[in-house]
């Protein structure tokens, strides 16, 4: 029996009038047992949340429920920006093999460690697992997460995003089958049917790849033997004025992932922010940890270039074969913060299928939310991004 994928939103004040809306609809629209549901909530207390949440499971009768708060949900091509509104997506997936967790960070005198693990998930798993979570982004240390896998199990891809919406913490919740939690990160582990998993960081490279020369933790002392603050300003001499502006209100570091390629396009490095200058020494601080040897490049993010590289990955991906469906995890600095129109990533994650000549398919079934923080793979290694657009698509 193929995937069956269903989508259902809707906007409401009453989260309870608009959760029994939406769990009937996914009820007709998928025929046989559920075996998935996303649930994002924007909008809603943590008290309303707490109280009708868990009754998705209930309702659905879904197998496996995994849910967060968020600032602002996605439903089919809809970004429901400043509204209160409960986006569902399920799914019929008859050949995965899907295990739900609750993770806490915990410590205890002067150790620390991620506890929850299902004892299914010891030992060696499955080369096509995936870890899809969902997290609440003021105590879990998500770094810590992705360091061990990248470590310890290369090669399993992890997707997921960061709870939004909340200003302490406390105030953000999860949803896992019929229970809700205020910490921790609520994931699966899935494997047994196809995901593919694309990271749209949305800036494009300026100047020439460089060599980090000197280095010293997050800061850059010299890039092709020369002082790194010295390089910044040459380039930026050499770049027009439209460009200069989008230099002056945020520079960003590419490093190269892979370094074996002859040539580095997008997709092939991890972007991260430059913090800070030291004029003194001429060095220049970003926001991850480097070494001599590793190769960069600067970036700079506008809407053009951020569209134009999401809609090149997602041509990419349906040029390989077209997806059935999608979850979305997209920063809340995106949205209408950065793209002149609103619904820009979901609307082209929705008609993703459409063809080149013209002729359109149906609408992706399509959940996500704004996060505080994406997760997904660059190269083979998994990170936490910023103002990134992180989409698992299901064949």
């Amino acid at each position: 029996m193929p995937n069956q994928y269903a989508q259902s939103h809707f906007l409401n004040e009453d989260l309870s009038e608009s959760l029994n809306a939406a769990c009937e609809s996914l009820n007709d629209q998928i025929h046989g047992d559920i075996d998935l549901i996303f649930a994002f909530v924007s909008g809603q207390t943590a008290e309303e949340f707490d109280r009708c949440m868990p009754r998705i499971k209930e309702k659905t009768r879904a197998r496996v429920v995994l849910g967060c708060s968020c600032e602002t949900a996605i439903g089919g091509a809809y970004e429901l920006e400043h509204a209160a509104a409960i986006s569902l997506w399920a799914a019929k997936l008859p050949d995965a093999e899907i295990t739900p967790m609750h993770l806490t960070y915990q410590r205890s005198g002067g150790d620390a460690a991620i506890v929850g693990w299902p004892s299914t998930t010891d030992g060696i798993w499955d080369d096509n697992s995936s870890l899809l979570l969902l997290g609440e982004p003021f105590g879990f240390p998500i770094d810590v997460l992705l360091e061990r896998f990248n470590e310890d199990r290369p090669g399993v891809r992890i997707a997921g995003g960061m709870a939004s919406g909340a200003q302490v913490p406390g105030e953000s919740r999860l949803l896992l089958n019929d229970q809700t939690y205020e910490e921790g990160v609520v994931a699966i582990r899935i494997s047994g049917t196809p995901i593919r998993m694309l990271v749209s960081q949305g800036c494009r490279p300026i100047g020439e790849p460089m060599i980090i020369t000197a280095s010293e933790r997050n800061i850059i002392q010299s890039l092709g033997g020369k002082k790194a603050l010295n390089v910044v300003y040459d380039l930026f001499q050499t770049l027009p004025t439209s460009e200069q502006q989008l230099f002056q209100n945020g520079l960003h570091v590419g490093r190269v992932i892979n370094e074996y390629q002859d040539k580095f396009e997008y997709g092939d490095f991890l972007i991260r922010n430059v913090i800070g200058i030291d004029k003194e020494t001429k060095s220049i601080s970003i926001g991850d940890f480097v070494r001599p040897g590793q190769t960069v490049q600067f970036h700079i993010r506008d809407s053009q270039s951020a569209s134009f590289e999401f809609q090149q990955i997602l041509s990419r991906t349906v040029a390989k074969r077209p997806f059935s469906a999608g979850i979305l995890f997209t920063c809340n600095g995106r949205g209408t913060h950065l793209f002149p129109d609103p619904h820009h990533d979901a609307t082209c994650v929705a008609g993703a299928n459409n063809s080149a000549d013209g002729s359109t398919a149906a609408k992706v079934p399509l959940a996500g939310f704004f996060a505080a923080g994406e997760i997904g793979p660059v190269g083979n290694l998994n990170f936490l991004h910023g103002f990134t657009a992180s989409l698992v698509v299901f064949d």
